[in-house]
């Protein structure tokens, strides 16, 4: 598994889609090697939940350090090891597979989402982005898609068909709300949104959308960026001043996060160009009655299960207040949003998803090897 900062997950999405994905398929009685980068890991491990672990180096830099560490690994992975298939993350990635390409390697690639449509890139990096994706279907054997709604934009953009495995999530339980009362915070008395703050997750409306609201509920936006940012900044400036609106920053607890999802009032979800996002995810699989933008992306993944509003203050700000009015009507979102994690988007659904595919890529053969052991 190549492409992310590596495991144990403790950035994103990839890497917690690495660490289950990964695991389920060692307990399954596959030999599983992903590749780390050295700079993300202090403490190396050689091993993780069955998994091998091979740390390498990158070039320092937000626009190479992904693509530099991702090269070093397909080199790696292609002379130094024989392995049955490659399973990359990120179509940005793509320029390194070439080599095991040319060498006859079997590969798939997960592409995500529509990175050349974010709002951090400018010209030349969109530019890239949008290359990268055409190169992925011409040098993957297989593309995976997270989502129906990316299923499609590479079927009707690149001709390309693609296999649609979803992402993961795990129902979630309350055990400790004392956890968040250091946070000025009591069960029921929030509103929340887990993201980092970027114009196409849509924070900064959020905020100005509850600040339209006469409401004692809170607000709660957890997340940031690794980088300097004016849009940012106007975020903090917009809060500033307002004790019910809460932004602790990045928060990595898993215990103090679970309590957080699970005893908000509603769950936020502004993403508009990912694929199956995780934070929705697992907003649905801890009962969060959920508050979407109305994008193919969104009504995909919660089909009945929230509501959906415009990109637009006005439109989020009354959908927020629907919910307030109507506290006692938003147990039914919450039953069918935890029922559809788990009959669509449990980690061993995609595992099992995985699996089918790395049969397929590696044959017969492999397969074969694998009864015998």
């Amino acid at each position: 598994m190549i492409g992310t900062r590596g495991v144990p997950a403790n950035y994103g999405g990839f890497e917690t889609c690495v660490e289950e994905l990964g695991r389920r398929l060692a307990e399954r009685g596959h030999e599983v090697t992903v590749y780390c980068r050295s700079s993300s890991y202090p403490e190396r491990l050689p091993a993780y939940l069955g998994m091998e672990l091979v740390y390498l180096p990158c070039l320092k830099g937000k626009a190479v350090e992904t693509l530099s560490h991702t090269f070093l690994s397909v080199l790696h992975a292609s002379f130094m090891r024989s392995f049955d298939v490659l399973m990359v993350f990120n179509a940005a990635n793509s320029p390194a597979l070439a080599v095991p390409r040319l060498l006859g390697k079997k590969i798939a690639i997960n592409t995500d989402g529509l990175e050349w449509k974010r709002g951090k890139w400018g010209v030349v990096a969109r530019r890239y982005y949008k290359s990268a994706e055409w190169l992925s279907t011409r040098l993957a054997d297989r593309i995976v898609a997270d989502s129906t709604g990316i299923q499609d934009y590479y079927r009707d953009t690149y001709g390309k068909e693609s296999t649609y495995i979803a992402y993961g999530a795990y129902p979630g339980v309350s055990r400790d709300p004392k956890l968040i009362e250091p946070m000025g915070l009591k069960p029921g008395g929030y509103f929340l949104q887990v993201t980092r703050f970027e114009p196409e997750n849509n924070p900064l409306l959020t905020i100005q959308a509850y600040k339209k609201l006469k409401t004692d509920k809170k607000l709660v936006l957890v997340g940031g960026v690794p980088y300097r940012s004016g849009y940012a900044e106007e975020m903090a400036r917009l809060a500033k001043g307002d004790p019910n609106i809460i932004m602790p920053g990045y928060i990595f607890e898993k215990e103090l996060l679970n309590e957080l999802w699970c005893n908000s009032f509603a769950y936020v979800h502004g993403n508009e160009v990912g694929g199956t996002n995780p934070a929705l995810l697992q907003s649905m699989g801890s009962a969060s009655f959920v508050i979407a933008i109305d994008v193919p992306f969104s009504r995909d993944v919660l089909s009945g299960a929230g509501i959906f509003f415009d990109k637009d203050a006005a439109s989020l700000a009354q959908k927020m207040n629907w919910a307030i009015e109507n506290k006692d009507g938003l147990e039914p979102f919450r039953k069918r949003a935890v029922d559809r994690i788990k009959e669509h988007y449990s980690w061993e659904m995609v595992a099992d998803g995985y699996e089918a595919l790395f049969y397929g890529l590696a044959g017969p053969d492999a397969v074969a090897d694998l009864n015998k052991a």
